[in-house]
């Protein structure tokens, strides 16, 4: 499987556990103060992209002096500098991006990336798209049947409708199971689950499902 990690500039605090996300052939690409984020765990990055506008100009130069890509972009543009990494993402035709550093800080920029979550997901079916901070997981599910691992660091699944009721949602293998049932905006029936099974199941017949994978610490 060909991953692509992309690490913006949050907090570092909300970051995941870089290292352990360089597995073999794992590409990242840095996003403005997130290229500082990898360097700084010992991670150079294939390519580094945005505005930098939340770097000093020492700051900059250690990133070009580090990365053999470094594409400086105007500040008044129409995409984010995610977006603009995601782009580069893609032309490496990975099975799967992760996100990383776009839950701190900023709700705007948060929304922003749950946004642009939904629309990648839909418009790339074939590649998984993962939005991660140090305790949360989060991706979009489209109509049909998934399956959901069970994962010992994020104990608890929750299930949202995204833009619109989700219709015939079924869970097996969760300690909370339902058949055939209805989810609706504003509902909260559907937090706080836990997979009781190795492998679980969500299917539903009409929508678009977050889901959010989580831990307490």
């Amino acid at each position: 499987m060909k991953r692509v990690v992309i690490c913006a500039g949050g907090p570092v605090e909300e970051l995941p556990d870089l290292i352990a996300l360089k597995w073999e052939g794992t590409i990242f690409i840095g996003v403005d103060r997130g290229s500082l984020h990898l360097l700084e765990s010992g991670i150079v990055p294939s390519e580094a992209v945005g505005d930098f506008d939340s770097v000093s100009e020492s700051e900059f130069a250690m990133i070009q002096s580090a990365v053999d890509r470094v594409d400086a972009f105007n500040a008044e543009k129409d995409e984010t500098d995610t977006e603009l990494a995601v782009t580069r993402a893609l032309t490496y035709q990975p099975d799967e991006v992760i996100i990383v550093g776009v839950t701190g800080g900023r709700l705007d920029h948060f929304e922003s990336a749950l946004h642009l979550l939904y629309r990648l997901q839909i418009e790339y079916e074939d590649v998984s798209f993962i939005v991660k901070n140090a305790n949360n997981e989060l991706s979009v599910l489209k109509a049909g049947t998934h399956l959901v691992n069970k994962i010992d660091g994020l104990p608890f699944v929750s299930f949202f409708p995204f833009g619109g009721a989700v219709e015939g949602i079924s869970l097996t293998g969760f300690k909370y199971e339902t058949v055939n049932a209805r989810m609706e905006m504003g509902i909260t029936k559907f937090t706080s689950n836990e997979p009781i099974a190795e492998v679980c199941t969500i299917s539903f017949q009409q929508g678009i499902c977050l889901m959010v994978r989580s831990s307490d610490s």
